[in-house]
């Protein structure tokens, strides 16, 4: 799979990696190799960042640290190996001599604030069993009593950080509080042993988006709330509607930014066919975002062919080869990309910069290299989490149990008296969802398949027209339900980095609404 995609004026664009070789050529300087240019860290900077051994707490502080109006992000330690006080400028530098005591919370109040003042705070949420805790940040207004709660969810691998231009802009709604959460297993939050007992396909599909929504239920009670707005990107958007799905009642809006796991695909989910030859892993590593950020280029994870999308509309299977046996191998074993990092110690950080130096090359070179190291440090840390992947997604990138055949049930569940998930249909107690308002956003030039949210908002539609039908009066009147598409313009997969100024009014307009309808369910309610 290339990386070079037609631009809308029907040439091709000059990827960063040919931009540095022309440029080489022209100082008459010996041009870098392919996997320099595809590795652009060089081996004595790797081996120094690897030597560096910065903690992750002091990465995403200094992430973190570019949220305006911030003058010094709050930054609990718990899972930093030394992290010292903060200097003048609000950054934090390692320091031998000087350590802190380990904490699990720390709290900031923002400087200068037109929008504020707002507290900002970060805490580790301590869950039942073993080594179960997840990192938390959180942002508030002070002064006001807020009474509306927005939940965020990183996607694979990822952490909360990379939310870092979305914080301030979101928390400008009155009556919100906002919260940002590192997924079990990911980012700073603990690294129990990720183990599935069960056997069967289906089952372990099951089991593996348990471990991440049975944690987020108990957060959930851990933090005394009733009900909130869920947002997950990428994977967190794949697990925010498996918490929908499983959870009733809990989520009052949801958003899903550039979900994984939505369309069907035969490849996926029946064993008896090759695996898909395609994945989201090659577009997310190769693709420079630069280019990503200024041309329109949207379909399915750019790797559908003009075979495949013809053969999806005459019905026929297209033909695919197998994936290579050593990737398919790599991927059943659950051997995961970071452990390629792991593995690698001192070319660690070399090998990162292959993603980061593409991912983030929109952003001022400060920006990117706080970043980069923000990635590092949580890319090198104990396996955990995210052997989860293999479970959930084929090699392709595309879900085993695909959420297109599930996502009509949200809003739509059952629940005991409780508020408990119902599947006893001779329950008189229980009583249905009237149904919750979905936003499903993609970047314009999104590799994830927009067509698929589509599908998706047709299909809660559908069951909300099936349920109108059948409602008393009283349910009718409660009806909440809608759907909807929202593309983000000059934005890639990341569209919460890549368009976030436009991400953020959009959201906010949709805190707003929100905010106003719980408002007047509430009186109803009274």
């Amino acid at each position: 799979m290339t990386s070079e995609a037609p631009s809308s004026g029907g040439q091709k664009p000059v990827l960063a990696s040919q931009r540095a070789k022309a440029e080489a050529e022209a100082r008459g300087e010996k041009p870098k190799s392919r996997f320099a240019n595809l590795f652009p860290l060089g081996y004595r900077d790797s081996f120094s960042q690897w030597w560096e051994n910065v903690p992750a707490a002091v990465a995403e502080h200094n992430v973190l640290s570019f949220s305006p109006y911030l003058q010094s992000p709050p930054t609990q330690s718990t899972t930093a190996l030394a992290i010292s006080k903060p200097a003048a400028d609000g950054s934090i530098v390692k320091s031998d001599e000087e350590k802190l005591e380990k904490t699990t919370s720390a709290t900031a109040i923002s400087k200068d604030d037109p929008y504020g003042p707002r507290r900002w705070m970060s805490n580790l949420v301590n869950l039942s069993g073993k080594n179960r805790a997840l990192n938390e940040y959180s942002v508030e207004r002070v002064g006001e009593k807020s009474d509306q709660t927005l939940v965020m969810l990183h996607g694979y691998g990822a952490g909360l950080g990379f939310f870092y231009k979305n914080f301030e802009g979101l928390s400008r709604a009155e009556g919100w509080k906002i919260y940002a959460l590192d997924l079990l297993g990911m980012g700073r939050s603990s690294r129990p042993p990720f183990k599935i007992a069960a056997k069967d396909r289906q089952s372990s599909v099951t089991e593996a988006e348990n471990w991440f929504t049975d944690s987020l239920e108990e957060w959930r009670k851990a933090r005394k709330l009733e009900r909130f707005s869920l947002m997950g990107h990428s994977l967190g958007g794949y697990m925010a509607t498996c918490y929908a799905l499983k959870y009733p009642g809990r989520v009052n809006k949801l958003y899903l930014v550039s979900p994984v796991g939505i369309p069907e695909d035969p490849y996926a989910v029946n064993q008896e066919l090759p695996e898909p030859t395609h994945s989201t892993i090659q577009a997310e590593v190769t693709q420079d975002q630069s280019m990503t950020t200024s041309e329109d280029k949207n379909n399915f994870m750019n790797a559908r062919s003009k075979g495949e999308a013809e053969a999806a509309k005459t019905g026929q299977r297209p033909q695919r080869k197998p994936l290579p046996k050593w990737f398919a191998y790599l991927w059943d074993a659950n051997i995961s990309p970071f452990s390629i990092v792991r593995w690698g110690a001192p070319l660690g950080p070399r090998f990162v910069s292959g993603w980061t130096s593409r991912r983030f090359s929109q952003f001022p070179a400060e920006e990117a290299q706080a970043l980069h190291t923000y990635a590092y440090t949580l890319f090198k840390q104990k396996g955990s989490g995210e052997y989860a992947l293999a479970y959930i997604l084929a090699p392709g990138a595309a879900a085993r149990s695909p959420l297109i055949r599930r996502i009509a049930g949200i809003g739509r569940q059952y629940m005991k008296s409780d508020g408990s998930l119902s599947t006893n249909t001779d329950d008189p107690g229980r009583r249905r969802e009237t149904g919750i308002p979905v936003v499903l956003m993609y970047g314009d030039n999104d590799w994830m398949d927009v067509q698929g949210g589509h599908n998706a908002v047709k299909k809660l539609k559908e069951a909300q027209e099936k349920a109108l039908s059948e409602a008393s009066e009283i349910e009718k009147k409660a009806e909440n339900g809608s759907a909807k598409v929202v593309v983000v313009k000059n934005a890639g997969h990341h569209l919460y980095l890549d368009g976030w100024e436009e991400f953020n009014s959009v959201v906010l307009k949709e805190l707003e609404e929100t905010r106003k309808h719980e408002r007047e369910r509430r009186q109803g309610l009274s």
